[in-house]
């Protein structure tokens, strides 16, 4: 999965420095189709072998299941091959929302800051967050180098809130990559960038 923060300079007329953009891109990522094919591919295997052991017919013609006995192998499958199935389901229904997709954006004209995602259907459907540039102390970037390393752009405020621009659930961006966007954002906003390191 990737981070993707697509940054766009703009003012209704063209390109300007007063409004800083960043596209986040949400579900819809090519790891996540993969994801589906093949949590959909190996579930509806399992299911079809598991059924085919407890009707000692082989339902499918390339799978050959009718000798595996249905107690306990059969039943594993079957299970297994459900559960496959129900992530898969789950997974799909973030796909087709495009849960997380959003928009960060810095306006100097408006002296705001929005923070927009896309959420489940519902009165959440869309999260929309605004700051003004004077609640802003800082931006943070937090850098965990571990097995799952996690490179994360905060928006700090005074009432020490600390608001992720960058989706934690995502493959990190190269360290140097990630750096230079955390400086750009700071730099735009006139506020100090901190960087701050977590120890496992």
């Amino acid at each position: 999965m990737n981070i993707n923060m697509d940054t766009q300079n703009f003012t209704n007329n063209g390109p300007s420095l007063e409004v800083r953009k960043d596209i986040i891109k949400g579900s819809r990522r090519i790891s996540n189709y993969f994801w589906l094919l093949f949590l959909y591919l190996s579930g509806f295997d399992f299911l079809l072998t598991g059924s085919s052991s407890y009707f000692h017919k082989n339902i499918v013609s390339f799978i050959e299941a009718s000798t595996i006995a249905f107690i306990p192998q059969g039943i594993l499958m079957v299970f297994y091959g459900t559960l496959a199935i129900l992530i898969g389901t789950f997974l799909l229904s973030f796909v087709i929302w495009d849960i997380g997709s959003g928009y960060n954006e810095f306006n100097k004209v408006e002296q705001v800051v929005r923070v927009v995602r896309k959420g489940f259907p519902g009165e959440n459907r869309g999260i929309f967050m605004s700051y003004p540039f004077e609640d802003i102390t800082s931006i943070d970037l937090e850098i965990a180098e571990a097995i799952n390393p996690k490179r994360i752009i905060f928006l700090c405020t005074y009432d020490e809130r600390r608001i992720p621009l960058t989706p934690a659930s995502e493959e990190p961006l190269p360290l140097a990559t990630i750096e230079k966007q955390a400086t750009s954002l700071a730099e735009f906003l006139g506020v100090r960038l901190n960087i701050i390191e977590v120890k496992f």
